[in-house]
């Protein structure tokens, strides 16, 4: 049985080593994984169980190239937030951006056969240089390293979780090489599944103050697919006071309050109140009194300020500060502008952000909210379970994440999608087994 050896860098929950088995395996390969680096302390715990490890490693930086064995493949799903929505966008100017070049590194010196890397979909046009490229100059950087340095022939492609079978849309950038042709990533068998395919049921709910005021303005139906967050959300968002989180308010305040989440953020009201534009501007009494009439308004206003859902506030400026970094800009009060009415934002100031609907899919898991995420059972509501998580990722049932919940859902939110995995290297796998059995007819040929 021919044997493939590959290096997990940056491993996580080992979510591309499992598809990258898997495949191999398929073929009639037998795997041995000759290193594993990860720096997550509760992940690793997680690998431990769920893997055996020979050789385990932790900052990659730390690793020099003669500490590592030879290998065919290397796994990378290297960190994303240096180009995530969710980040800072930095790239390659963030150190975290930099962890391609340990790659690049140990591409170079070990010369492997082939390589599996995986992250967000903002890589494509992190750094976009102008507007109707195709990539941006991050993306371009790593294809020409990989391809003109390196060597190898790179195909990469944005692929979406909910293609695969798995109730969540979540799309990630994979970028594969090998050295001998480059393989094609486009899938076709396409399959589609809603959320209650990998629920589990008949679980304990949530019973506490929030829930009850819940089911007290909405039927459990109504509540499918809501976001609950004093934020944007359009229809599908309920706010803290349409379901009296903070104290009760009358059918008016509600009214008021919805007028005055719309109105904070118009431009015209900077240009009056003669500040920078901001998107959430404390309003006075009398700027509120043009688009809401009402005798008593001072009064319905100071009460939703008692109550907490208002807050009585001066508006912020824009402050531009020289530091030795360079010009440093944040928002302050400004307390020459009389004080105004603000609405008390927050997304994850409640023990749910979200109610999923059973008959659609899940939104992109995303660690910081994961933990935060409701889904009906037993006639209330309950959190999402670790298996339910590892289930719309899918990972398989013996597979186990033996941390505290927040360390697993902090795990959940940044690991692959393995059926995913699985697709792209079977491509990998079938040219792979093309070079081992053209090395083999080379090896058997009796020269005459």
């Amino acid at each position: 049985m021919p044997k493939v050896k590959f290096i997990d860098l940056f491993a996580g929950l080992g979510g591309i080593r499992l598809g990258f088995e898997k495949s191999f395996q398929e073929l009639g390969f037998e795997t041995e994984c000759v290193m594993t680096s990860e720096i997550k302390p509760y992940a690793v715990e997680t690998l431990t169980k769920n893997f055996s490890h020979d050789y385990f490693k932790g900052d990659i930086f730390q690793v020099k190239n003669e500490q590592i064995p030879d290998f065919d493949f290397l796994l990378g799903g290297f960190p994303c937030q240096s180009f995530s929505s969710a980040g800072n966008r930095h790239g390659f100017s963030d150190t975290r951006g930099t962890l391609f070049f340990e790659i690049e590194r140990i591409l170079k010196d070990k010369n492997p056969y082939g390589f599996i890397l995986e992250n967000v979909e903002g890589l494509v046009k992190h750094d976009l240089e102008n507007k109707g490229d195709k990539i941006g100059k991050t993306l371009s950087t790593i294809l020409y390293k990989l391809k003109t340095e390196l060597g190898y022939k790179v195909t990469w492609k944005v692929l979406d979780s909910i293609e695969f079978g798995l109730p969540q849309s979540r799309k990630r950038i994979f970028i594969v090489g090998t050295k001998d042709e480059k393989a094609n990533l486009t899938f076709f068998d396409k399959e589609f599944n809603t959320l209650n395919t990998i629920l589990e049921s008949g679980l304990e709910t949530i019973k506490s103050d929030f829930t009850e005021k819940l089911f007290n303005h909405f039927e459990m139906e109504e509540l499918y697919g809501k976001s609950i967050k004093d934020k944007r959300g359009g229809d599908n968002n309920i706010h803290s006071w349409d379901i009296g989180i903070k104290g009760e308010v009358s059918d008016e305040q509600i009214i008021l309050l919805n007028k005055l989440f719309k109105e904070r953020r118009k431009k015209h009201w900077a240009e009056k109140i003669g500040i920078d534009w901001m998107d959430g501007m404390a309003l006075t009494l009398k700027q509120i009194s043009t688009f809401h009439k009402n005798d008593k308004l001072l009064v319905v206003l100071d009460d939703l300020v008692k109550k907490g859902y208002l807050r009585f506030e001066h508006p912020k400026k824009l402050v531009h500060e020289i530091t030795e970094n360079g010009v440093r800009k944040y928002r302050t009060y400004d307390e020459s502008k009389p004080k105004g009415y603000n609405i008390v934002t927050g997304k994850l100031s409640f023990e749910i952000n979200k109610i999923l609907d059973p008959n659609d899919i899940a939104p992109t898991l995303v660690a910081t909210d994961v933990s935060r995420l409701a889904v009906p059972d037993n006639g209330g509501l309950r959190r999402l379970t670790i298996r339910e998580g590892l289930r719309l990722f899918g990972y398989p049932e013996w597979y186990q994440i033996p941390v505290k919940e927040a360390e697993a859902f902090d795990l959940l939110g940044n690991t692959v999608a393995v059926p995913v995995v699985e697709h792209v290297v079977r491509q990998l796998a079938v040219i792979y087994q093309d070079n081992v059995n053209s090395i083999s007819v080379d090896k058997n040929v009796v020269k005459i």
